[in-house]
């Protein structure tokens, strides 16, 4: 691909260093910020910033937040003494969108993996023990991606809260196992969290 301008090749380079951006849809996202007013480009700069500058991660789970704590912890009509366990912020998102769950959540940012060299310590696990122990949690619903490492990190939970007189249960097998939640469809995944299951029959399949 050719340039008559090194400006808009470097433009270009950066655009398509993002997820899913190859050359021609950078060129095309650059050509189109050109045709735009300079005040308009400055804006979008300027939001891109900011949001890098100022977000912030939640202190009681992991999401983001523009403050300590992100507007689903900071909200008194949810069910606070619920938590949702999920892998990454984009399944919060992904779970928010099926407008069937009212309760907190946990981002773990991650699950175990040896093989890639992530154990508990690398995870939010021990602020989720933390959690659990201490805001007295009637229910810790586990919606982690359906895989080996997503199991392996369940049962390492389960076991760290045996003591712990809380009910523990994870979404049903609407979601199909090696598939990723952020990919399922609202319906899918908003049956997978009102048909969930107590933990002990999900780990004996």
């Amino acid at each position: 691909m050719q340039f008559s301008s090194g400006l808009l090749e470097s433009a270009v380079n950066e655009f398509a260093k993002l997820p899913g951006i190859g050359k021609k849809t950078a060129l095309r996202l650059v050509l189109h910020l050109l045709r735009q007013e300079p005040g308009e480009v400055s804006r979008f700069s300027e939001t891109i910033d900011r949001m890098r500058k100022d977000i912030c991660f939640c202190k009681r789970c992991f999401n983001v937040a523009d403050g300590d704590f992100c507007s689903v912890c900071s909200n008194s009509h949810r069910q606070q003494h619920t938590i949702c366990v999920v892998e990454t912020i984009r399944d919060v998102i992904a779970i928010e969108s099926t407008q069937q769950y009212n309760g907190t959540y946990h981002v773990l940012g991650g699950v175990i993996s040896p093989l890639d060299g992530v154990g508990p310590d690398q995870l939010n696990i021990g602020s989720l023990l933390h959690r659990v122990e201490h805001e007295k949690t009637e229910e810790l619903i586990f919606a982690l991606n359906p895989t080996i490492q997503g199991d392996t990190t369940i049962y390492y939970i389960q076991k760290k809260l045996q003591d712990q007189s809380v009910r523990i249960t994870t979404i049903a097998r609407g979601i199909a196992f090696g598939g990723e939640l952020e990919y399922a469809d609202e319906l899918t995944l908003g049956r997978s969290l009102q048909n969930r299951l107590p933990v002990e029959k999900y780990m004996s399949r």
